[in-house]
């Protein structure tokens, strides 16, 4: 959630600063802003609720705000009202130190009445304001000194980008529990929350650790650790294309990512098939730790904690260890039962999620080992774990995860089958016939995106209902769970995974005439049971849209009213194959709802506030 673009160099920073953060519009915003030095003007602040096209216009494209030094803001409201006021940059009494923010500043009350009580009037309900305030309280020449002191005194996450007026030739970012990165160029420098801001400009970027303060001028970058000795930060290259961050020709971000998932899927898998079998040169666990397992705890948050929900059941199907899945927000609240024979596996796209950052550390401080599944190379996750596999999907701009997801599953099957050999527990045929199929993945992927208008179709037909049941047993409850949240983040309809078996437990009592079923019916040995779930929402005047294999084809259509029919897959794979009409349907029903797909309301692409 919000954004962050900083630029100092010799070009005209408003244009580049409002294009960084047309950019990240996709992390969820409700407010823009930015703060850009001129030597005869000063501090120019604008500020601007709504889309980010409030602040283009109230800009005249940039050229209204003239300068070469400056930060920008896109900002996701949580201490005040969204507006002008509360948006972001936040200045100073006198006007002369702006502060851009992601994260809360947890203790700014304590130190919002400290200040006041020093005379200081605040302007706004924030508590980013309360960072520009002490600064300047601080500030007596020399802006990184004033900065060391101030960090001293904030507690909570924050990333921070500080421009001064009586400094103009340098700017400072700071960074604690939320993603900032340094961009070098030549004749400038950057910063920004997402590599997406910055790629138009430069490919080699730097990953701020927790702590670190960077001090930016237009020719160097100097980076300062929490006690403000200087350290080397390494330098990496960003290869992917900026296309991958553009609609290619598609309506949204959303429907071009799900479109994506066969290719995603492919990138994920291939190079870690070679001749047959499964290579993770990634990962530093011994066979011997492996056997010492006694459990594996996944942890993740969203739609992350749905992959793990699809993973509990095949890693205990494959493994034969316990595995307890985890939302983040609660495990460390939990007093979980953690050994140095726990093994973590902590699931996080940005690799950013602060509940899963915070609930990640719980559990190695408790002596689990961590293996982490995430999209962003260099993340904080990533660094902090003991092993990592990267899923290798590419940037994701729509808020809806998709092809996140898909690539999520495919490393979880991959380390399944990984230490289902070492451990003993498939032979050599039961192995060969799982990597083969899994490699099929992709294909069969493929084969439903090819045919999507009979999904556009049902869509039209239910997308007026204002609550639906997901249902399903084992695997399929699962991916119901991620059915269901795609529904209800991007069409806003009310909509509720259940259990199959748990309907008679109080659930089909809301169940009446008109109310929309989905159930998902791929596991074919539970094909059965679950059609007998299907008659007891019937009886009760459900309408139902059945999902299951071509196996079961023709059953479904006798039993359901709209059938969609996936390619025969083995269970295992089942979620890949099965979570993509659900992703299409949700799409498609939000597109006739006429909602902001790509950015649902209320929502963030990165969460980094607890």
């Amino acid at each position: 959630m919000c954004g962050i673009v900083g630029y100092i160099g010799r070009e005209q920073v408003s244009p580049i600063l409002l294009d960084g953060l047309t950019r990240l519009e996709y992390r969820g915003y409700d407010s823009a802003g930015l703060a850009v030095f001129h030597p005869e003007k000063g501090l120019q602040v604008v500020k601007a609720r709504g889309r980010l096209q409030a602040l283009w216009d109230a800009t005249q494209q940039g050229q209204a705000v003239p300068g070469t030094m400056g930060v920008g803001h896109t900002r996701w409201a949580t201490h005040g009202a969204p507006n002008d006021i509360n948006s972001h940059p936040q200045v100073s009494q006198s006007g002369k130190i702006a502060v851009v923010h992601n994260g809360i500043i947890e203790n700014y009350v304590k130190l919002k009445e400290f200040l006041e009580a020093k005379g200081v009037v605040f302007a706004s309900e924030t508590d980013t304001e309360v960072v520009a305030q002490l600064l300047e309280y601080y500030y007596h020449g020399d802006l990184l000194d004033a900065v060391s002191k101030v960090l001293h005194r904030i507690e909570g996450a924050y990333a921070l980008g500080i421009v001064c007026a009586d400094e103009p030739e340098q700017f400072v970012a700071v960074r604690k529990d939320s993603p900032l990165i340094v961009g070098h160029g030549v004749g400038f420098n950057m910063i920004a929350s997402d590599v997406t801001a910055l790629i138009s400009y430069t490919r080699e970027v730097s990953y701020l650790n927790d702590g670190e303060v960077a001090v930016l001028t237009r020719d160097s970058i100097q980076v300062y650790d929490s006690l403000m000795r200087p350290v080397t930060k390494e330098v990496v290259h960003i290869d992917w294309e900026i296309s991958a961050a553009e609609k290619g020709g598609y309506e949204h971000f959303m429907f071009k990512e799900i479109m994506e998932q066969p290719k995603a899927i492919q990138a994920t898998i291939s190079p870690r098939i070679q001749n047959g079998q499964i290579v993770l040169d990634e990962l530093n666990i011994t066979q011997e730790q492996l056997q010492q397992l006694d459990r594996i705890y996944v942890i993740a948050c969203g739609s992350s904690y749905h992959v793990g929900m699809a993973a509990k059941y095949i890693l205990e199907r494959l493994l034969r260890i316990p595995v307890e899945v985890a939302l983040a927000s609660e495990f460390r609240y939990s007093e979980p039962i953690v050994t140095e024979r726990t093994l973590a596996v902590v699931i996080s796209q940005s690799g950013e999620t602060i509940d899963t950052l915070a609930a990640m550390r719980e559990a190695k401080r408790l002596g689990a080992r961590i293996l982490s599944i995430v999209n962003v190379v260099g993340s904080t996750i990533a660094r902090e774990s003991d092993d990592v596999l990267y899923t290798w999907a590419g940037p994701e701009i729509a808020v809806a995860t998709t092809k996140a997801y898909s690539t999520q599953l495919a490393v979880v099957y991959l380390l399944a089958l990984d230490f289902a050999k070492k451990l003993g527990k498939l032979n050599e045929q039961e192995y060969e016939t799982l990597v083969a199929e899994l490699e099929q993945l992709p294909e069969k992927a493929q084969m439903i995106l090819d045919h999507t208008e009979e999904i556009q179709y049902f869509a039209s037909i239910y997308f007026n209902h204002n609550s639906i049941f997901f249902i399903g047993r084992n695997i399929d409850y699962a991916v119901g769970l991620e059915g269901s949240l795609k529904l209800k983040e991007i069409s806003y309809i009310h909509s509720e995974a259940y259990a199959a078996g748990e309907l008679k437990h109080g659930t089909i009592s809301l169940i009446e005439d008109g109310t929309l079923v989905v159930a998902l019916a791929g596991w074919n040995t539970l094909f059965e049971k679950l059609m007998s779930n299907v008659k007891e929402v019937k009886a009760r005047g459900a309408d139902v849209i059945g999902v299951a294999t071509q196996t079961h084809a023709q059953k479904l259509s006798t039993q359901v009213d709209s059938a969609l029919v996936i390619p025969d897959v083995h269970p295992m794979f089942l979620p890949s194959l099965e979570v993509i009409p659900m992703q299409l349907f949700a799409y498609y029903v939000a597109l006739m709802r006429g909602c902001d797909i790509d950015k649902p309301r209320n929502l963030a692409k990165s969460v980094t506030v607890e």
